[in-house]
């Protein structure tokens, strides 16, 4: 049965591969996943500047986490999708080249922070504009699971294929790096409700010019001013022009918007400034159930 013992090793590998779960973090201060909270969620450096990110392993047992660089872009519909190298722009492969970063392998005790230092260094001829690399924290599986691979072989082996998915835990946070004098500027349109399966949401098209990314929240009001939602953490990269923001709503809340008009906004986070970017009043358009 050598032939079978090989293909269930080739296959709990690819499958392991599948098994892995990252989560793209675009709000708040710190965020958790599984065992490992990471703050701050977001890093922002201008031309050769440094930053850190600070590491805690909020469990009960030892973890090791791998630290990586990948390449993300921003669609139309917000996602965040990966990008291969071998199709990635200059302006990525000029991201990956600059941002530094150390340790890239971490062990942390429970309790334990630690910090990953970061550091940017652009070369010369680096034209001005906004550069972006994604820092990855994937957990290391325990060494527990090469005593699972010698079981799953000796299964194979004595009764067909037998898979067992370990899932490894991430979390992912954007890199900025910003060189030159960058502008930016938002605008809201199209505001409107859908309803499906799972609920009402609004949805509004966030449009941006210039030449960095905008990051806040939308904040929903009545006309006289009563808060109805609040999203955070919402960004627009610089790869897309304009996308679409979907807010979930309660019932209570889509009550709010149907009476209308309402007031939205799109304003820096509080900790940076609150500034406003952009604002609309008016009614609500009721879209067709989905």
């Amino acid at each position: 049965m050598p032939g079978l013992v090989c293909f269930c090793r080739l296959f709990r590998r690819l499958l392991l591969g599948l098994a892995v779960g990252i989560l793209p973090v675009a709000a708040g201060s710190a965020a958790a996943q599984g065992d490992l909270l990471v703050a701050p969620t977001r890093v922002v450096i201008a031309n050769a500047g440094a930053g850190e990110v600070v590491l805690s392993n909020i469990g009960t047992a030892a973890a090791t986490y791998r630290i990586g660089l990948e390449l993300r872009r921003m669609t139309a519909d917000g996602d965040i999708i990966d990008v291969a190298e071998d199709v990635s722009t200059a302006a990525e492969r000029a991201a990956l080249a600059m941002v530094h970063y150390a340790p890239r392998r971490i062990t942390l005790q429970p309790g334990q922070p630690q910090a990953v230092r970061i550091a940017v260094r652009p070369p010369q001829d680096l034209p001005d504009g906004e550069y972006r690399v994604h820092m990855s924290f994937r957990a290391v599986p325990a060494a527990a699971l090469e005593g699972d691979a010698q079981h799953l072989d000796a299964s194979a082996a004595a009764s067909g294929v037998s898979i067992k998915l370990v899932p490894v835990y991430g979390i992912t946070i954007p890199v900025i790096v910003r060189k030159g004098a960058l502008v930016a500027a938002g605008t809201l349109t199209n505001p409107h409700v859908v309803r499906g399966e799972r609920g009402a949401y609004l949805e509004v098209a966030l449009v941006r010019s210039g030449q960095r990314s905008l990051y806040g929240e939308i904040i929903g009001k009545t006309a006289r001013g009563a808060a109805i939602f609040n999203l955070k953490g919402v960004a627009i990269y610089p790869e897309v022009a304009n996308r679409m923001v979907r807010i979930p709503l309660t019932p209570a809340q889509l009550g709010k918007v149907a009476e209308g008009p309402i007031q939205i906004e799109y304003r820096e986070l509080p900790e940076n400034g609150g500034q406003l970017i952009a604002a609309l009043t008016g009614p609500v358009r009721q879209g067709a159930p989905q």
